[in-house]
């Protein structure tokens, strides 16, 4: 035990000496925000997927391969079409207009993409963020106090105060210099953690040449990448699915903020190869962890969370004892935590910028000092840790069937579908107006819930909606309504004005319909 101990004190102590040097290069509020827009390509893309990624990865990801087996790889699938689409294609155009527009935030870049009159769009965005980045950080300190509690047998709200104490000091000193050289650290650490494992387990065992027939005879449809029963319509609803979590990258604020803070474009060329990279090894060794433990932990007739725990999600923690000796333990409970509290950081620099700086500063107080900004943003970030951990506490005791992937998954899900639509129509499409981006926001916001709440409980089709989870419905009806309404109300204008803009940054519409 003293191992682990030991480890995770270096961790947390790499953590905090992180922050002290950020904190000392905060000095405005665009150093607080965006970090002077001074990342390199390895930083930024480091931060930006494992921003992405979190929790659900490590303990989720990880404990869905041990469910579903083989099927689980269309998440991989998925996700690299998701990271390949926004640095290859959304991110030059994006980088180019932000740097133009002197963004600091995503809903600065939108308020100047439409030219906006009024408050309107910046109080819709700033709200639905704050709320759906207040499920999603609460879901990221939920895990941090199950993993203290699966690995070091802590009391769960022990471990989801001392992870939540954490990451909250080093965030409120260093802003988002912190959360972004912690997240370059932390990436690395899942990187090499992830990657090691299965490689190291699949290589100790004795019968490694049979685990194909070995998973066979568990379960068949471990082995079947449709999942068990083959190609039915519950199968494919459960694949698209897990194929498009991957549209969380299409322009989600926490992910595309790394993107207005690297230093220029060329590092945007350098950074989509390492995100790319980095996607595909940590994802395919997450769900080949999963398959793994189903393999070493099972046995026919065996169900995988009457032994892996709740969604099988401590399949990591298992095959980390079964793998490895007590001091390399503590290093992979570390990488869990890196997966949480990179996330949590991010997270929390971006909700507490957005009200400091979109609805204080732009709404309420323009005089607003750079100073006092920043430590008014200080003061929020502090609060809203605060709130994400007694909304934590509060699902911990009313839900506590409740999964980490799933739990994760709606918070990613709600983000997305309220910002990467009307992302995706603001950079290509000429003719998209202010009007029908807060349309398609309030509607992807609105069907995150109604999917989650209304239609999976309905006894029909229910079940196909709990299998597609919320992101396809909601995603794909605010994409409808943004269109729609900029259809019924056009704004000619705005669109020559849009065009007038690409011209200057060298850049086309990709679509003028």
């Amino acid at each position: 035990m003293f191992e682990k101990y030991a480890m995770i004190v270096i961790y947390f102590g790499v953590l905090l000496f992180l922050g002290y040097l950020a904190s000392r290069r905060v000095h405005t509020m665009n150093d607080f925000v965006i970090g002077g827009k001074s990342l390199s390509f390895w930083v930024a893309a480091f931060s930006a997927q494992a921003t992405g990624e979190s929790a659900w990865l490590l303990l989720g990801l990880t404990g869905m391969g041990a469910m579903l087996g083989f099927s689980t790889y269309w998440v991989v699938v998925g996700e690299l079409i998701g990271v390949g689409i926004a640095w290859f294609i959304m991110a030059p155009r994006f980088k180019r207009l932000t740097d133009k527009y002197d963004s600091m935030t995503v809903i600065d870049y939108l308020a100047s993409r439409f030219d906006s009159k009024t408050n309107h769009l910046r109080l819709v965005s700033a709200i639905s963020l704050s709320i759906f980045v207040l499920i999603y950080i609460s879901a990221q300190i939920d895990a941090t106090g199950s993993a203290f509690e699966t690995f070091l047998q802590w009391d769960y709200l022990t471990g989801a105060v001392v992870g939540f104490v954490i990451v909250a000091t080093y965030c409120i000193a260093g802003g988002f210099l912190a959360a972004a050289w912690t997240d370059m650290f932390q990436g690395a650490m899942m990187l090499i953690c992830l990657v090691l494992l299965p490689l190291v387990a699949f290589l100790s065992l004795s019968n490694s040449g049979s685990i194909y027939q070995g998973l066979e005879a568990i379960e068949p449809g471990l082995v079947n990448m449709w999942g068990a029963g083959g190609f039915t319509l519950m199968n494919v609803s459960v694949v698209i699915g897990m194929m498009l979590i991957g549209l969380g990258f299409l322009g989600s604020p926490q992910v595309f903020a790394r993107l207005i803070a690297i230093r220029g474009e060329a590092e945007i060329r350098r950074g989509r190869w390492v995100a790319m990279l980095f996607t595909l090894l940590v994802d395919f060794s997450a769900v080949s962890i999963g398959v793994l433990g189903r393999y070493i932990f099972t046995s026919q007739g065996v169900e995988a969370d009457s032994v892996l725990g709740n969604g099988a999600q401590n399949v990591l923690s298992e095959l980390v004892e079964y793998t490895f000796p007590p001091w390399i333990v503590g290093l992979y409970v570390a990488a869990v935590l890196s997966a949480i509290m990179s996330t949590v950081s991010s997270l929390l620099v971006m909700a507490a910028g957005s009200i400091t700086h979109d609805l204080y500063e732009k709404i309420l107080n323009p005089g607003l000092s750079d100073k006092a900004a920043a430590s008014l943003c200080r003061r929020i970030t502090l609060f809203f840790a605060l709130l994400s951990l007694g909304l934590a506490v509060t699902v911990s005791i009313l839900s506590p069937d409740r999964t980490i992937f799933w739990f994760a998954i709606f918070g990613w899900a709600g983000i997305a579908a309220t910002f990467c639509p009307m992302i995706i129509l603001s950079l290509f499409w000429s003719k998209f107006t202010e009007r029908a981006a807060i349309a398609a926001m309030i509607t992807g916001f609105s069907m995150t819930m109604i999917s989650k709440f209304v239609l999976q409980g309905m006894e029909s089709i229910g079940p196909y909606f709990t299998a597609l989870e919320t992101m396809p419905p909601s995603f794909l009806s605010a994409l409808i309504v943004g269109w729609l309404v900029t259809i019924i109300w056009p704004d000619e204008d705005l669109d020559a004005r849009y065009r007038q803009e690409l011209v200057e940054i060298n850049e086309s519409p990709l679509t003028s319909d």
